[in-house]
């Protein structure tokens, strides 16, 4: 029998166990590993001294690199949490503490980030000068720490009173435990030694693959509703089954984001939704099942609208930086910050919302979102994360206990139960999470139960409504089609020097709704038709030349071989529902002509090809992002011996 075994999991995580010395080895850990290792069967239930808990890893080697195709490598929030409380090595009197603490291996630089990173997930701001920056008063300062220790149980404690580490440098092995070794052999790639056997892990993505999805995810075409909100996750950050609790809410055509969790992207490529139809993302706190999905945004060939407290930015902003270890300005480089005050409501181009405190253990706020209509407002409710009344009222202050006031424990009651036409309650319970039984008599049109990773009970289903991923909520009727303005904003940004009169010539043709896995143009077919697209994402492949890309929304297809009646060069294929404008070659041409566009289309034509063949471009990019960039590009000729000193902050394409 072998003393050390090796499973690949799936792309980019691999697992590795010792049974000898009791060392399991989470190999790679992006967002959701541990709903993959749960649907391996290598996170398990056992029972020992009559307590049932979780088994599990118990050491986590991280990659050697922040992003694999444009997605975080290394998220061990979770695993570390069910490591120290699900399996329950940190928690009193549990038989499986004792005494070993989760174990970190990696590069010193990812292992201190790592380590920075989980210490806010665990905290979000640390101190009340951090809550005082963000413009709070005084007393709110006091209350809001009384509460984060109150869940902290005392103390903010740093990541190594709770973590173990260990640094593989170079190339030389670093003992893990009790005579097992590792050592990188190139970047990402490692060896693990044990008694003479060696087992390697790569944790390199092949080329054109991103991390997986855990869940079953189904194909929906959604229409761009009025005011509606689209059901794209239901479950938590434990949930094999189902992506972690989100909304997607529809507002007069836009598409904004509620919480940016795990696998954003392919649970909106589900949904027929493509990365440049967002506009903006409301954000209620920094755990990992609702802000992973942040690097994916940033991705977008435009910086998203980014809504959230001062508080809740704060903390998110800390997060993400330490994880990336970036300073604070690179947040806003990669969003449109947009400050939100509590307890007001905060008019976003006619969509009116209200951020409410809700304690938990990091800065949150669940959200209220309203607009009017002919017999008044309506309202949508998105509660996540919520405390459980019976937790909340733990945390009144006393005399010796500073904690919560009597009149705030009162008010989150009131702002938990304020009715709305349709209200997502997170029920996860426990210590952190909500509890349905508090919400027997809220009055609201309907209740969505969410946040749990369990089946409903009788006695839930009896007091809220489940909601299947992709399921939609109305909330007031659409009476138009946003396609048309969509191909308006499109063509406009990609000729912006064509006239209007031409511009309504290529308007005036059909839009097509092409089913998900769709082929719309052969590599090495003439095409007669261009095609805009308005929804959804189509693939550009091209084997011969290893060019596989992601076409976002708005996206022109064929332009090149239609013009020229040349074969095309690409294979484009639907990946979801897609709605394309349509457009005759014979009036492309006519179009293209009138606005003297032939000399500026070639020139991005060469420089996208370009990009398309740069592994650093082709992978992540969006086509509107790579159009920017074609624009922004300047020849450049040195001569030898030439330094380039005045060029510092460009980025040069030898």
């Amino acid at each position: 029998m072998r003393k050390i075994k090796m499973i690949e999991v799936a792309p980019g995580i691999s697992w590795v166990e010792v049974p000898d010395v009791e060392l399991r080895i989470l190999c790679g850990c992006p967002a959701d590993s541990v709903k993959h290792l749960m649907k391996r069967g290598l996170i398990v239930f056992t029972e020992r001294d009559g307590v049932k808990f979780e088994m599990g890893p118990n050491a986590i080697l991280l990659s050697d690199v922040l992003l694999q195709n444009g997605e975080f490598s290394s998220m061990a929030e979770f695993p570390v949490l069910q490591m120290l409380y699900r399996q329950g090595m940190i928690l009193p009197g549990h038989p499986n503490n004792n005494g070993q603490k989760p174990l970190l291996i990696g590069s010193p630089d990812q292992v201190e980030a790592q380590m920075e990173y989980i210490y806010r997930g665990n905290y979000g701001l640390v101190s009340k000068e951090e809550i005082l920056e963000t413009g709070v008063d005084e007393a709110t300062a006091d209350e809001q720490m009384a509460m984060k220790l109150r869940f902290a149980f005392g103390a903010i404690r740093p990541t190594k009173d709770l973590l173990d580490t260990r640094m593989v440098v170079g190339e030389d092995a670093t003992e893990v435990m009790a005579g097992v070794t590792v050592r990188r052999l190139r970047q990402n790639l490692f060896e693990f030694s044990y008694l003479e056997e060696t087992v390697t892990v790569d944790l390199n993505l092949p080329a054109g693959q991103g991390y997986v999805v855990p869940y079953p995810l189904d194909f929906h075409n959604v229409k761009r509703g009025y005011f509606s909100i689209l059901h794209s996750g239901q479950g938590d950050g434990w949930d094999p089954n189902r992506p972690s609790m989100s909304s997607i809410m529809m507002f007069q055509g836009k598409v904004y984001l509620i919480d940016v969790g795990p696998n954003v992207h392919e649970n909106m490529a589900a949904l027929g939704i493509s990365l440049n139809e967002i506009h903006g993302l409301f954000h209620t706190h920094s755990h990992d099942d609702h802000f992973a999905g942040l690097a994916t945004l940033a991705r977008s060939g435009h910086r998203i609208e980014y809504y959230a407290t001062p508080l809740v930015r704060a903390s998110v902003t800390k997060k993400l930086c330490a994880l990336l270890s970036v300073e604070a300005s690179f947040f806003s480089k990669c969003f449109n910050i947009n400050d939100m005050v509590v307890d007001e409501w905060n008019n976003i181009d006619g969509l009116e919302v209200r951020p409410i405190f809700s304690p938990h253990p990091v800065e949150t706020t669940i959200m209220r979102f309203r607009s009017l209509w002919e017999d008044g407002y309506h309202t949508y409710a998105h509660f996540a994360d919520i405390a459980a009344f019976s937790v909340i009222d733990g945390m009144l202050e006393t005399p010796d206990n500073p904690g919560l006031k009597a009149d705030t424990i009162a008010k989150i009651k009131n702002d938990y139960l304020e009715p709305a036409n349709t209200k997502k309650i997170d029920i996860g319970g426990g210590m952190i999470h909500g509890n349905i039984e508090d919400f027997v008599s809220d009055l609201s049109d309907k209740i969505i139960l969410s946040h749990s990773a369990v089946p409903y009970t009788a006695r839930q289903k009896e007091i809220g409504s489940g909601a299947p991923f992709g399921a939609v909520d109305d909330l007031i009727p659409i009476y138009q089609d946003y396609a048309w303005r969509f191909a308006v904003e499109y063509l406009q940004s990609y000729f912006p020097t064509a006239s209007d009169y031409y511009m309504r010539i290529l308007l005036n043709n059909k839009v097509e709704l092409f089913n998900p896995e769709s082929i719309i143009l052969k590599e090495g077919a003439v095409n007669s038709e261009v095609f805009l697209t308005l929804t959804g994402n189509v693939e550009m492949l091209g084997a011969d030349e290893g060019v596989n890309c992601i076409l976002h929304a708005g996206t022109i297809i064929g332009e090149n071989s239609g013009l020229k009646r040349a074969p095309s060069a690409y294979t484009y294929r639907t990946t979801n529902f897609v709605q394309a404008l349509r457009i005759p070659s014979s009036l492309f041409k006519v179009f293209v002509d009138q606005n003297d566009l032939y000399g500026e289309m070639d020139k991005l034509e060469c420089r996208r090809e370009l990009l398309n063949h740069m592994p650093l471009f082709s992978e992540a990019i969006s086509y509107s992002l790579k159009n920017k960039i074609s624009h922004a590009m300047v020849p450049l000729s040195c001569a030898a011996g030439e330094t380039v000193s005045n060029y510092e902050d460009d980025l040069f394409i030898v």
